[in-house]
């Protein structure tokens, strides 16, 4: 199975030009998701390469067969190979240590292939190929817990030496479908209860919870969910299963259906606290602002119940369109007409128009205002009506 394997993985596109480069080296290996997802019958969106070895004397040669250059990083064992063919990176075999729970692993370069497989974080991602003929390895539970679709860590210790891969354990459980091993789950629930989580930077968490709300949901939420994780994360979390679905559904292209899938469950997170967590996990000022009026997304479907289209758009046109979704799938009639139709709405007149008819300063400003606010309201739906309703702004 391993060299048709192997033929698949030179077949793909992306990874042709790679192995190209790498061809006659006989200690560099594929390893994790990709050999992963090529056993499951799945293209690999990525290649992670491992070298048992000197990387760097490898990364100098392959580029040398390219045609192309090596950026090293010396700190890391790593090497990156630019060419016209190919951009890849190649790292050397590690073992990593832990100081103390939720610090960095200490790094321990010049290591064994069965060293680097041994500090990853569930068996399924242990799988290595070797790209010189196609010897499959990996920790001796990976092939069957691949083939029995299960989530299983290395070592009882491994949700206390790294808390994000609590996280990570939701993201692959959602994103593969696997159930997650018995013992795995007590030891995740065990972890979240004894209070890991705090052991680890916010930024860290934050980065994983971006992922998190980029994968199938509503699984990956729910996967959260459970045992405790999603509120030991974010105060107020709650699934909401439909809910989700129909804000996922009527998300717009440009809106970011991740943030509106966790903004789904805030929905009536207690501000303060949230807005304290959104800065401590690190995220953006941006996806702060959505989550945090997501949370508070019923007291916008009341302000919105019964408003005319223009009194929608004042409220809607200045908050984030994420919570606009949302409010849409709470029920509110006046904001799926403003994220479907009024938001796209444009005045047939611009503020050369307004010039000119005379019109100066500020009240340029209040007659478009005024003009929109008459189409939105179906009273204005031309150039001349909508001149008109500009030209009744007070000067």
């Amino acid at each position: 199975m391993a060299a048709p394997l192997l033929e698949r993985l030179r077949d793909l596109p992306s990874a042709g030009p790679v192995l190209a480069a790498l061809d006659g080296e006989r200690h560099v290996w594929a390893v994790g998701g990709a050999v992963r997802d090529l056993l499951l019958g799945g293209v690999p969106s990525d290649l992670d390469l491992v070298v048992e070895g000197d990387a760097v004397a490898v990364a100098r040669r392959a580029a040398a067969r390219l045609g192309g250059e090596v950026l090293v990083h010396e700190r890391f064992g790593t090497a990156t190979v630019r060419g016209a063919a190919a951009v890849f990176d190649l790292a050397g075999a590690r073992r990593e240590s832990y100081p103390r729970p939720g610090a960095l692993p200490v790094v321990e370069l010049g290591a064994a292939l069965a060293d680097d497989l041994a500090r990853r974080d569930f068996t399924v991602n242990t799988l290595a190929l070797r790209l010189a003929d196609g010897e499959l390895r990996g920790v001796p539970a990976a092939r069957g817990d691949l083939e029995a679709r299960v989530l299983r860590v290395l070592h009882d210790g491994s949700f206390r030496d790294d808390p994000t891969r609590l996280v990570r354990l939701a993201r692959y459980a959602a994103r593969l479908g696997f159930a997650v091993e018995p013992d795995t789950a007590a030891l995740a629930e065990a972890a979240v209860a004894t209070g890991a989580p705090a052991t680890v930077s916010g930024e860290r968490l934050g980065a994983e919870l971006r992922q998190l709300a980029r994968e199938p949901q509503p699984a990956a939420l729910a996967a959260l969910a459970a045992r405790g994780l999603g509120r030991a994360l974010l105060p107020g979390f709650r699934v909401d299963r439909e809910l989700l679905q129909r804000a996922l559904a009527s998300c717009p292209p440009d809106g970011r259906a991740d943030m509106v899938a966790l903004g789904s469950a805030l929905r009536r997170a207690p501000v303060p606290e949230l807005t304290a967590r959104l800065r401590a996990l690190a995220l953006t000022t941006g996806e702060a602002d959505a989550l945090v009026a997501c949370a508070t997304v019923d007291t916008l479907v009341n302000e919105l119940r019964g408003a005319r289209p223009s009194a929608a758009d004042a409220l809607l046109s200045h908050g984030p369109l994420e919570a606009a979704v949302l409010a849409a799938a709470a029920g509110s009639d006046a904001a799926r007409a403003w994220v479907e139709r009024a938001r796209h709405l444009r005045l047939s007149i611009g503020g050369d128009d307004l010039l000119a008819t005379g019109l100066r300063g500020p009240a340029i400003g209040r007659g478009l205002r005024l003009a929109r606010a008459a189409l939105l309201d179906g009273a204005a739906p031309d150039r001349e009506a909508q001149l008109a309703a500009a030209l009744a702004a007070p000067t």
